[in-house]
Formats: C-alpha cells, sequence, structure tokens
C-alpha cells in the first residue's frame, strides 16, 4: 500500500461539475492499493496516516503534532496510479489490486480510520469515479508512506523496537575498531 500524505489548508471532491466533499485544515491522503495488501498492511497504513507529525505545537515546534493531536480532518482520495509501473514511456497497473476488490478494501481502509479517529472527519472521494481533487497544499508538505511488504521485517530498527547499537552502548566492540 502507498500513500501520499500532504498537509493542506483545504481540499475538496468534485464528480461531474459537483462538490460531494470538503475539508479545512488538515491531510489529504491519496491511497494506492496493491495486489498483495492485507489487514496488516491497512492497520500499518492506518496508524501511521494518523500519527504522521506534519503540524507545529502551540509554540509553533515544528513536526510535533499530528491530524488527531490537532484535531483536524482528513480527506481520502483512492487512487490506483501509485502502483504504476512504467514500461518504457507507458504506465502499467498490474500491481493495483483490481477494482472488484480494491473497492471493498478501500471501503474498509476508511472504516478503520473512522473507528481509530473521530468519523465526522473522516471524509473521502467516490470510489472509481472520475474525480478533480483541488488540494491546497500547506508549506508544500508532502509525504510519501509506503507499508513494509508482506512478509518482511521493518528495516527501521526503531520500529522493530530495537535500539540502534553504539560504541557507547557496548563498550566491547571498541576493540574492533
Amino acid at each position: 500500500m502507498k500513500a501520499l500524505v500532504q498537509r493542506v489548508t483545504r481540499a475538496s471532491v468534485t464528480v461531474g461539475g459537483e462538490q460531494i466533499s470538503a475539508i479545512g485544515r488538515g491531510i489529504c491522503v491519496l491511497l494506492g492499493i496493491s495486489l498483495e495488501d492485507t489487514q496488516k498492511e491497512l492497520e500499518h497504513m492506518v496508524r501511521k496516516i494518523l500519527n504522521l507529525r506534519v503540524f507545529e505545537d502551540e509554540s509553533g515546534k515544528h513536526w510535533s503534532k499530528s491530524v488527531m493531536d490537532k484535531q483536524y480532518e482528513v480527506l481520502c482520495i483512492s487512487q490506483f496510479t501509485l502502483q504504476c509501473v512504467l514500461k518504457g514511456n507507458k504506465p502499467d497497473f498490474h500491481l493495483a489490486m483490481p477494482t472488484e476488490q480494491a473497492e471493498s478494501f478501500y471501503n474498509s481502509f476508511l472504516e478503520q480510520l473512522r473507528k481509530t479517529y473521530r468519523p465526522e472527519l473522516i471524509k473521502d472521494g467516490k470510489f472509481g469515479a472520475y474525480m478533480q481533487v483541488h488540494i491546497q497544499n500547506d508549506g508544500p508538505v508532502t509525504v510519501e508512506l509506503e507499508s513494509p511488504a508482506p512478509g518482511a521485517a521493518a528495516s527501521d530498527p526503531k520500529q522493530m523496537g530495537l535500539e540502534p547499537v553504539t560504541l557507547r552502548s557496548r563498550p566491547e566492540l571498541r576493540s574492533r575498531v
């Protein structure tokens, strides 16, 4: 699963000339679902998106508050094109989950977001529709998130609960340097 998360001052979705969804300050999430995604990747992505620290705190310190901390809104847009692989200059989408499966998976994603956060602050577009997404990026701040590949171990030692090994924390290693 891949997500592009943009910090926004406002964002909206229009389908067929009619605005169907809009938010004020918060984040806009463009979400690409892959063939291999499972409930585990879904839960990982929900946790990462809602806890991503892209906002200032009350004293102006950058990168210290999440959308949940600030009680801001979230606009989610399903975007299979994030699963694109280029073949020369032509986009290929064979890694994207097929529409039939992806729609229920995406709805599960939205449901999990609403269970984890405040349901009235979670908005979305229209799955499978041709949409115009109006994003007023704030900063600009855009963060790319990717769930770990299914079955892969986390590569970030902090995510695995491990502390980095240093010469200070492991004096016996000094003699090997």
